[in-house]
């Protein structure tokens, strides 16, 4: 086999998703095609790239090594020939970006403005993804970053696009002298009386997906504090131990907080890129991408408990 850039590419949805099946979704193979593939990679590098386990894979020392090198090329192709629309005629675009409430966006923004520097930005703080999608459509931003969920993609007409940046795994937050403070894991069953902290509904699935995790559980959320504000303030509630609250994996807690993956991984999000098709030529949004990718993985690096998690330990 010869490698090709949609091998590489192949390669990183799989490390993003840490599953075959959940990367075969984000783009749009079947499983078993997906399966075949990665076999086909493997046999090509002549030694495994990933571990499989019951919850997923997590790659071996060398697919470290390989997924580094392929993100390189991916970003340097993405790179190769690029030029703005705006720059052709001696102007200077103006992109505007929506985002909820992701920690993608601040690495994404610094890393657009270095790889396209004649590129103006200016950002806009949106809550719902649903009302971001609005946005798109009615020309108001250019791109966003937004959020769905396992089953329930992003909808929007044909005049908006979209790209999976990552499928991560959902943790808890709980104050350092929560009973629970020395699993290595918590599961929801175990959280069913403690009060919890959820943001209100995304439009795109939250919280029904929360509620439906539940009730697969077995219980009933004892107390819900609806909670929309700074994450400083939900963090130091939080530590307080007024409540837990179900947050991003990659989320750097504060003193006395303590972050800890749910049993069996029962709530996914997904973080989204998305686009008007007519707003900026297509360079522009794979530099875009390519960016946000770079930006989650630089958060996963600075993640121990998201690491611990992946690596199984």
């Amino acid at each position: 086999m010869e490698l090709e850039l949609r091998h590489l590419r192949v390669l990183c949805a799989i490390a993003d998703a840490g599953s075959v099946g959940r990367a075969a979704s984000v783009l749009g193979y079947s499983q078993p095609a997906m399966s075949t593939q990665l076999r086909r990679i493997e046999s090509h590098f002549g030694e495994l790239l990933f571990e499989r386990r019951v919850s997923g894979v997590v790659l071996t020392e060398y697919g470290v090594e390989v997924l580094a090198q392929a993100r390189d090329v991916l970003a340097r192709m993405d790179a190769i020939g690029h030029r703005p629309r705006g720059s052709v005629a001696g102007t200077r675009q103006t992109l505007r970006i929506a985002a909820t409430n992701s920690p993608v966006l601040s690495g994404m923004v610094v890393r657009t403005r270095n790889r396209i520097p004649d590129l103006a930005l200016t950002v806009r703080s949106v809550y719902s993804s649903s009302e971001i999608v609005e946005l798109l459509q009615e020309g108001e931003v250019d791109v966003a970053i937004a959020a769905d969920y396992p089953g329930l993609p992003l909808r929007h007409s044909a005049a908006v696009t979209h790209r999976g940046i990552a499928t991560a795994p959902c943790f808890v937050a709980l104050p350092s002298r929560h009973r629970l403070r020395h699993r290595l894991e918590v599961s929801l069953a175990d959280l069913a009386d403690d009060a919890w902290f959820l943001t209100p509904d995304d439009g795109a699935g939250w919280p029904g997906v929360f509620h439906q995790a539940c009730a697969a559980a077995g219980f009933t959320p004892a107390a819900v504090h609806e909670f929309l504000g700074d994450q400083l303030q939900l963090q130091n509630m939080i530590a307080d131990g007024l409540g837990v609250s179900v947050v991003q994996a990659t989320m750097r807690p504060i003193p006395d907080i303590l972050v800890k993956p749910l049993t069996g991984t029962p709530l996914w999000c997904r973080y989204v890129l998305a686009w008007r098709c007519d707003s900026f030529a297509a360079e522009v949004a794979d530099t875009l991408f390519s960016c946000a990718t770079a930006a989650y993985h630089d958060l996963i690096a600075q993640a121990p408990h998201f690491q611990a998690w992946a690596s199984g330990a």
